[in-house]
């Protein structure tokens, strides 16, 4: 019977030790770069564990550069909506260098908020990424300001603070141009409610865009809810008042599947008699729509993996201030191609 030959044993401090012909102590400072060390001895023992492929697990590489390589992410979103891409465009950033995120939902509670960073803090992160469901200015996370705090998609009132956002009125203007360049021009526009920061650039990029080519918005922007029924009962409005309607822009995907039952019920056909575009190219509702919706994607994941890369530059020494906003782009489905299938 053969025996499988075991594999090759991981190189200890000792052994970096032995082979520099110094005690362990002195290779710990050596490699965490504290201690009275000769810079001699130093790069003897520096030489010495890469000549031996010393590599030191993550708890002692933690304790070596006074890093506990975890981030925590703090969010407001309890539906998880907004946060789960962020979070995992964050993901994917901070793995590459192989830190992990501890995710806390704070509920949009000041108090629950606190104590989970204060937790956090306990075990040492390296720093925080602070989210949540709206674009709407947010208190600055309340930490020393050496911990190094980037906010994702909800921005900080405070200037000074590193905040990577969407670019809402690109959005507004993106949906805007698709529908002129179809050669809409009787366009609506049905959004949430009027306090969200990003209805209301969305709906100023719509606008300029429209003005733009000599076809202004029909009404006014129609703010609401978030909701599909809100999305039915605003379209009902609009057909009321404007029977040569072509077209609605959506500030969301849920509001355009409610914008599209109501064109149905109305025997409207989607795209021929009206184009209709939705907003966060949620795929679970876009590709399920009838006819399947165009939306606008707003970059979620960009957002958290930029803002992962402001955080690690943060932590480096090298902060970021002020707002950055990320690119949106178009999804085109059938909703809008009238040479697709309705």
């Amino acid at each position: 019977m053969n025996k499988e030959r075991p594999g090759p044993t991981r190189a200890t401090v000792r052994d970096v030790a032995a082979r520099a012909g110094v005690s362990p102590g002195t290779v710990s400072k050596a490699l965490n770069g504290t201690g009275q060390i000769s810079p001699t001895t130093r790069a003897r023992i520096v030489a010495a564990a890469e000549e031996i492929d010393f590599r030191p697990n993550a708890l002692a590489r933690s304790v070596f550069e006074r890093r506990s390589y975890t981030v925590g992410l703090i969010t407001t979103d309890s539906f998880e909506r907004f946060s789960v891409p962020v979070m995992l465009g964050a993901e994917d950033a901070l793995g590459a260098g192989q830190m992990s995120v501890f995710l806390c939902d704070s509920r949009d509670d000041p108090i629950r908020e606190r104590h989970y960073v204060e937790v956090l803090l306990g075990r040492r992160v390296d720093g925080f990424i602070v989210t949540g469901r709206t674009s709407n200015e947010r208190p600055p996370l309340h930490v020393d300001r050496d911990v190094p705090v980037v906010y994702a998609l909800t921005p900080s009132a405070d200037p000074a603070d590193c905040s990577v956002v969407v670019d809402d009125e690109a959005a507004g203007r993106l949906a805007g141009d698709h529908l002129i360049r179809l050669g809409r021009t009787a366009v609506g526009h049905i959004t949430g409610p009027e306090w969200f920061d990003a209805a209301r650039r969305r709906a100023a990029g719509l606008a300029e865009v429209l003005d733009a080519a000599g076809h202004p918005l029909l009404d006014k922007p129609w703010y609401g809810g978030w909701t599909e029924a809100w999305g039915r009962q605003a379209t009902q409005i609009l057909l009321r008042s404007n029977p040569d309607l072509d077209a609605i822009y959506c500030g969301s995907d849920l509001l355009a599947r409610g914008a599209a039952d109501a064109l149905r019920d109305a025997g409207r056909r989607i795209p021929d008699d009206v184009a209709l575009i939705g907003t966060d190219n949620w795929e679970y509702i876009a590709e399920g729509a009838r006819p399947p919706l165009t939306s606008i994607d707003l970059g979620l994941g960009e957002v958290g993996r930029l803002a992962a890369r402001r955080l690690l530059d943060a932590i480096a020494g090298q902060p970021h201030s002020g707002v950055e906003r990320v690119a949106c782009h178009l999804v085109a489905r059938a909703s809008t191609d009238e040479s697709g299938p309705h």
